[in-house]
């Protein structure tokens, strides 16, 4: 436990990109018995569609097939990872609905598998997926790992969704003042209202509030503010 424990630690210490960290997170998950690992992402923006990566080492066709027919939309797994981040053991339950997916899957060798989700505080949501093609996982070794899969979650979401964020989303760099009026914006004053406030004309206040439109490339101040908040930046 204590060795396996370092290599976790070692794994948080991981330079470079989410791909860096991903082969990195594959050898702790294959020592765990596992042939697949795969890591996916929701993040928060845009709100009518959110946006969704992924990184893993499953076949290449597929992942084709998981594509062309949208398994996305219909995996019970990824239903489950975004209402609650209990874990979840595949099984013909599981899959009752959408049996055509797991048969698909079992004939690429996923035929057992394992997933937990962690969720950020600006609804950023990430899900581990263990699997293997031989073995079926027993109530005693889903005991037995239990501790190490929780830590496993955390710590691939620790390692991955900030990496990621930062490779998929162009960040911009906002300046405080224009920081500042996007949180007053936020708590629902008007611009008249953020220069009584501050001391300031409205006019510097409405011009802040347009530099920060262009930089987070939105069409007005409630897209910005809404937008500023999901990356994390107020």
């Amino acid at each position: 436990m204590e060795a396996w424990l370092e290599e976790q630690f070692c794994l948080l210490e991981t330079r470079g990109t989410s791909e860096d960290f991903f082969a990195e997170l594959l050898k702790v998950t294959s020592a765990l018995g596992f042939d697949f690992c795969a890591y996916g992402i929701r993040m928060p923006y845009p709100l009518s569609a959110p946006r969704t990566e992924m990184l893993n080492n499953y076949p290449k066709p597929w992942q084709q097939i998981y594509q062309q027919k949208n398994y996305l939309q219909v995996d019970p797994t990824v239903h489950h990872g975004l209402s609650s981040q209990l874990p979840i053991v595949w099984s013909d339950q599981v899959f009752s609905k959408t049996p055509e997916l797991m048969e698909d899957a079992r004939s690429f060798g996923l035929a057992y598998g394992w997933a937990q989700s962690s969720r950020q505080a600006n609804g950023t949501v990430g899900m581990l997926t263990l699997a293997r093609s031989s073995e079926m996982l027993g109530p005693s070794e889903l005991a037995r790992y239990r501790y190490q899969l929780l830590w496993l979650t955390q710590v691939s979401h620790q390692g991955l969704a900030s990496r990621i964020c930062a490779e998929k989303f162009e960040i911009p760099d906002l300046s405080q003042r224009e920081l500042e009026m996007l949180k007053w914006t936020a708590d629902g004053k008007t611009a008249e209202e953020i220069a009584l406030i501050l001391g300031i004309t409205t006019r510097t206040v409405n011009f802040h509030i347009s530099q920060a439109m262009r930089k987070l490339d939105v069409v007005n101040k409630t897209a910005a503010t809404v937008k500023a908040a999901l990356l994390g930046l107020i």
